[in-house]
Parts: C-alpha cells; sequence; structure tokens
C-alpha cells in the first residue's frame, strides 16, 4: 500500500520565491491590462487619438512606472527599447493600409505611448543602480 506523502513546510527562501513570483504574475498582468486599454481608448477615440480622458493618461503613467520598475528587468534595457522602436516603426507603416489603417495606427499609438513611460523609467531604473549604487 502507497504511504500518504504530507506536504513539506516551505523554507523562508521557497517562500520568498513564491512571494516574488506572485508579485511578478500581478504586474505581468498590470503590464497586459495596461497596454490593452491605452490601444482600445486611442483606437475608439472619436477625434483618432488625440483626446483622451486625464485621470486615464496619468493612471496609465502610473502603472507603466510601477512596472517599469517592478516587472522589467533593468538589465534588459535594449530589448525593451527595441519594443519601443519598433512599435513606432510599424506605427508608421500601418497607417498607409486601406479602410482599417487609421484604426489600427491609434491601437498601436496608444501601445507605444504606454510603453513610452515604461522604457523612460526602466533606463532610470539601470542608471541608477550603474552609476549610483554600483551595482
Amino acid at each position: 500500500m502507497a504511504t500518504k506523502k504530507t506536504d513539506q513546510p516551505l523554507s523562508s527562501k521557497e517562500k520568498e520565491m513564491e512571494i516574488i513570483e506572485n508579485w511578478r504574475l500581478l504586474f505581468k498582468w498590470l503590464f497586459i491590462f495596461g497596454a490593452l486599454t491605452a490601444g482600445v481608448t486611442y483606437a475608439l477615440s472619436p477625434d483618432e487619438g488625440i483626446y483622451q480622458p486625464d485621470a486615464l493618461v496619468w493612471t496609465l503613467m502610473l502603472i507603466g512606472v510601477f512596472v517599469g520598475i517592478f516587472y522589467f528587468n533593468s538589465d534588459d534595457v535594449i530589448n525593451i527599447g527595441l519594443r519601443y522602436l519598433i512599435f513606432g516603426t510599424v506605427v508608421g507603416a500601418v497607417e498607409n493600409f486601406y479602410v482599417v489603417g487609421t484604426h489600427i495606427t491609434n491601437f498601436l499609438l496608444g501601445v507605444r505611448l504606454y510603453l513610452g513611460p515604461i522604457v523612460l523609467t526602466v533606463v532610470l531604473v539601470y542608471f541608477v543602480k550603474k552609476y549610483f549604487l554600483n551595482k
């Protein structure tokens, strides 16, 4: 007969890693939610992405700063910067598509504007760590 295995209590290191993973999951979903919110809001705006409610813009910027600090690795500045540049290139290329180009362009523009504070935060964290904290 098989013996029943009892759950071993987690060590403090394992508990810490589990807590970190839970927070990373939260910030991952905040990143996705913010990108989709910014993109859809810009795509559906009545005057082609120019007007946005101030509260939404400030909330997305604040979420972007938190995501930039806690979710993205500051040592990976080049890849995050490349994402931002690629979105800019795609926005420029897609705007000439017939009929749906303006909506796709506005969606991607919203996501790019959401990525801006994230990239800026990651770059600032990188330079603070490198030059001020010597890590």
